[in-house]
């Protein structure tokens, strides 16, 4: 018996067999616990991605909301319904969110924790499932450069659109959209846009026409850098003059012309007026308005530009004292040139031409057409109604803004804005810090 067992155990044939079998537990556990680790690695991956979402739908939320986290609770967990595909619940007391204080240009940033712990059939025999964490940080932060083309309108609508022979040369400025439409500016027909960058709210769809060097869309929204500019009608000391009707004498407010001696223009009460009925030039007039001659007031009537017009240091206001009465628009054609500066301080610091923001939504009613040759240094402000640009017009400039509502470059237009930054435009009066930004993860 002693001699046969000696026999086996130095009979080395069936050793494999014996090895494999020690060794198959081994196996067996290296390939249980490699899935269930693959598993874990697959669980924190479509947690991280989730994480991601969550934090930038928060940074929008944000965004949208003047950088309350007021409803960022709400938006995360409406994201995490949609965006989570661990097809598991958080753990308990997730999600963690936290708002790190804005550094530098970084702002309105949104911390999501996430959380979950499953357990595996086979690494449970051993251990407790471990807990898969993942955190990601977003936020808003710089993106494009100085905007010198910002349609503010929000609905679902394109708000920048180049039609026809419109040539824009601005390639050191951008264009921005706050529309929410699939196609928020587009360039069409033979227009040709030269930009430093086209963004928006919406959507962009890349077009021969643009030569940009980056396309942003869907951006967080600009804020209107004029937005609580409003005039006052305490200070609008209208022009006008006494007449005589039969038996009784009565004021009449005036227009302003060509003709207007400006200098002696005086109010009801014999002060400096600052406010006309209605501004008219005709094709073969000029009207100079003396240097920082102030805000000038349009009440109720349209500024019709046919000739020259040259105003340093003033604001050309589009308004009405009565808030039930119409506020005008402008027009300007023909053979027109205006030539005119922004004011660098007091309530229309680097605005050139406003229109009252009461002024009711209209889509035909501002035009600049024709053969006008301009050159504004300052913002095109109408921030309620649509501005059209059309013809041959040129307007030369280093720092003109054109800001309203919705923006139409069509016809043979060429808008020559070799724009820098806002910066570089202080002389006129323009705001600084009001470049595009985008959201994305910092963390």
């Amino acid at each position: 018996m002693l001699k046969a067992f000696k026999k086996l155990w130095n009979d080395r044939r069936g050793n494999v067999i014996m090895i494999a079998g020690a060794a198959l537990p081994l196996v067996i556990g290296a390939a249980g616990l490699a899935a269930d680790t693959i598993q874990w690695t697959l669980w924190k991956r479509q947690l991280q991605r989730a994480a991601d979402s969550a934090a930038i739908a928060g940074v929008y939320d944000r965004v949208g909301s003047a950088g309350s986290t007021a409803t960022v609770p709400t938006t995360v967990s409406r994201d995490l319904t949609l965006n989570l595909h661990t097809w598991m619940g958080l753990k308990s007391g997730y999600p963690v969110l936290a708002y790190p204080a804005d550094s530098g240009v970084v702002k309105n940033q949104v911390k999501v924790t996430l959380a979950i712990q499953r357990e595996l059939p086979f690494s449970s025999l051993f251990i407790t499932a471990p807990m898969i964490v993942a955190n990601a940080t977003a936020a808003a932060v710089p993106a494009g450069g100085d905007p010198c083309f910002f349609a503010t309108e929000p609905t679902a609508i394109t708000g920048l659109n180049f039609t026809g022979n419109a040539g824009i040369e601005a390639p050191d400025c951008d264009g921005f959209s706050n529309a929410s439409a699939t196609n928020t500016s587009v360039a069409k027909g033979s227009s040709n846009v030269k930009l430093n960058s086209i963004g928006g709210v919406g959507g962009i769809q890349e077009s021969n026409n643009f030569e940009v060097g980056s396309y942003r869309p869907y951006s967080p929204a600009l804020e209107d850098p004029f937005k609580n500019v409003n005039p006052s009608s305490g200070d609008m000391k209208c022009a006008g003059h006494w007449e005589t009707k039969g038996k009784s004498t009565e004021w009449v407010n005036d227009a302003l012309t060509e003709s207007t001696d400006m200098a002696n223009a005086k109010d009801i009460n014999g002060d400096k007026a600052n406010c006309f009925t209605e501004i008219s030039v005709s094709p073969s007039g000029t009207l100079n308005v003396p240097a920082d001659y102030g805000p000038i007031y349009v009440n109720g009537g349209d500024a019709f530009i046919q000739g020259d017009l040259s105003c340093v240091h003033c604001t050309i206001v589009l308004t009405n004292k009565d808030s039930a009465s119409p506020i005008g628009n402008i027009k300007v054609n023909a053979s027109s040139n205006i030539n005119m500066t922004a004011p660098i301080t007091g309530t229309y610091k680097g605005i050139a031409i406003f229109q009252d923001r009461r002024a009711p939504d209209c889509t035909t009613c501002n035009k600049i057409n024709g053969n006008s040759g301009s050159i504004v240094q300052g913002a095109i402000y109408f921030p309620s109604q649509e501005l059209e640009y059309n013809g041959t017009g040129t307007t030369s400039a280093v720092c003109t803004m054109f800001i309203a509502r919705r923006l139409n470059f069509s016809g043979n237009s060429t808008t020559t804005n070799k724009f820098k930054k806002l910066a570089d435009c202080s002389a006129f009066g323009l705001p600084n810090g009001l470049s595009s930004t985008m959201v994305r993860l910092v963390g």
